[in-house]
């Protein structure tokens, strides 16, 4: 199974798929739109195979996006249709405890993502995230 993978930033959005070397990217910012975003990728991974997507979201959410980072995306991300968009299954996660996933090992690993905002996460044995995002917006 080949995987997209998208990191989206609050000043880039970084692309790789399965058995490719080099990520590819883009300037995202404060106006960028899902729309635009999915559209964007699209024309970048054109002659990429992927099977489905996984996407790094810099927001809360649970299920689909439900507090959007207005500070550093558009409008319009709370309910988008990444799947139809996409046309394969996606998945999405905190961007921070995405980066954390792919840097844990094993037992218990704390997390800060230091980029155009800061995020954190810890993941523990049973690779599960808790406490994605800033102590702050916990609920």
């Amino acid at each position: 199974m080949n995987v997209l993978v998208i990191d989206i930033g609050g000043t880039s959005v970084k692309i790789l798929a399965s058995g490719q070397t080099e990520p590819r990217r883009f300037h995202s910012g404060p106006t960028m739109t899902p729309a635009e975003m999915v559209s964007r990728v699209k024309e970048l991974a054109d002659e990429w195979k992927y099977d489905v997507v996984a996407i790094g979201y810099p927001g809360l959410f649970i299920g689909v996006v439900w507090f959007p980072n207005r500070i550093y995306l558009g409008p319009n991300w709370v309910g988008f249709d990444f799947e139809t968009a996409f046309g394969v299954p996606v998945k999405l996660m905190n961007d921070a405890a995405m980066q954390a996933l792919g840097s844990y090992k094993e037992g218990i690993l704390l997390f800060f993502g230091l980029g155009t905002g800061l995020g954190s996460a810890w993941w523990r044995r049973e690779r599960r995230a808790h406490g994605t995002g800033p102590p702050f917006l916990r609920g």
